[in-house]
């Protein structure tokens, strides 16, 4: 299976916050699952620490590390994802988390997300 993991997923697992749900530390540590976090994702973290919005153990640039160590790809953005994010009806209004729908929806990603917004698109979210 492949799957895209939220910020919020993403930060929580690598600073092994009890937040994150069982299922979905289940599925980020089975090693053959795909697990990609969204360019995006970093972007927002970098921008939230930057406003001190945010605390992080590690710099935002260091969690490419991280990420390789639990084989966790960076999914870039493509202009498919800007061409579905152009025509989503606006039920959530978050850019990043718009732009993280819209690469779920053209990756065919089940999102792992507690964002109950999400559901409201037509991608397939787990908690």
């Amino acid at each position: 299976m492949a799957y895209l993991l939220d910020t919020h997923t993403i930060l929580w697992f690598l600073s092994g916050d009890n937040q994150l749900s069982k299922k979905a530390m289940e599925i980020i540590e089975n090693d053959s699952n795909v697990c990609q976090v969204s360019i995006v994702s970093l972007w927002e973290a970098s921008i939230k620490v930057s406003l001190n919005k945010l605390s992080l153990k590690v710099k935002p640039s260091a969690l490419e590390s991280y990420l390789k160590e639990y084989n966790i790809e960076i999914l870039p953005i493509s202009f498919k994802h800007l061409s579905i994010l152009e025509s989503l009806p606006f039920q959530h209004k978050d850019p990043f988390d718009r732009l993280i729908i819209s690469q779920a929806i053209a990756n065919e990603l089940t999102l792992i997300s507690r964002d109950a917004e999400f559901a409201s698109y037509s991608v397939e979210v787990i908690w």
